[in-house]
């Protein structure tokens, strides 16, 4: 996995001014060391300059400096996507299709394309690790008002949330699933995904959440209605209210066949939100 570079705005604009300075941070990240083929690491290559290929000389393979990127075989210039992929990364309220249109002067379904694929970028970037240690669990429940009951019995979209944090219970990393609904196999779904065997999850006690101790987990469940309102789950709930506001801030609510890649964005964020001059 290539390492983030620091890179604030006055940098990115120094370091990325043509084609070729784009070219080149990616031969970079891809070849540390030099060109390697991918089929047989044979370390000799034949450029072809009217495709931008590189041309292994013992195999003829060949491949580029986008192949197994969100870039590949796309006809947009490497500048444009890199351009995007900064103005997305540092806006910490996000960047709709619309916004993202009028600054790099592409049409509305160019920008949404790119932003889908960025937002699937990021979603194999968390994927990458599970979360660990102390984890605490709940589901909440996004989109506009509807006709139903409130709670667990709604009509909105459900979500589960999964937050670490370290001793002193701060928050740490963030993922967040849709489910189907709030039932024993889609919690299980999630945690087994999301988290490490052997991590410590905290919850309250519905129902959904009392057999993770079969897992391979360590299960904690406390009664909602008896703890401090204030102090229980606090963290996670805290989230929770920045990811809706995230949602409905910037891109004004959405459909549930979206809203997972909007949460694959807001956890990306949350979990570099120490980094954010990062790319």
């Amino acid at each position: 996995m290539a390492k983030a570079v620091e890179m604030s705005l006055i940098k990115f604009q120094k370091e990325f001014r043509t084609e070729e300075d784009c070219e080149s941070f990616l031969s970079a990240q891809k070849w540390k060391n030099g060109f390697q083929c991918p089929r047989c690491k044979h370390e000799q290559y034949y450029f072809i300059q009217n495709r931008r290929l590189y041309e292994c000389q013992q195999c003829s393979h060949q491949t580029s400096v986008t192949a197994g990127t969100i870039m590949h075989k796309s006809k947009l210039p490497l500048l444009t996507w890199f351009w995007a992929i900064y103005l997305v990364v540092h806006d910490k309220r996000g960047k709709s299709a619309l916004a993202l249109s009028d600054v790099l002067e592409i049409n509305y379904r160019t920008a949404l394309r790119l932003l889908r694929k960025i937002r699937e970028a990021m979603r194999a970037q968390d994927a990458n690790y599970q979360l660990s240690g102390l984890v605490v669990m709940d589901d909440a429940y996004f989109g506009g008002q509807k006709t139903g009951t409130d709670g667990r019995g709604t009509r909105k979209i459900k979500v589960a949330i999964a937050l670490s944090t370290d001793e002193e219970g701060r928050p740490r990393h963030l993922r967040m699933k849709v489910i189907e609904k709030v039932s024993i196999q889609e919690i299980h779904r999630v945690a087994e995904e999301c988290i490490a065997k052997g991590s410590t999850i905290l919850s309250d006690g519905h129902v959904s959440y009392k057999q993770l101790s079969t897992m391979g987990y360590q299960h904690i469940s406390k009664n909602y209605y008896k703890e401090d309102k204030d102090e229980f789950l606090k963290w996670l709930h805290t989230v929770i209210s920045n990811a809706k506001a995230f949602v409905e801030g910037t891109y004004h609510g959405l459909g549930s066949e979206y809203l997972q890649t909007y949460l694959y964005e807001f956890c990306y964020r949350f979990n570099r939100r120490f980094f954010n001059k990062e790319f």
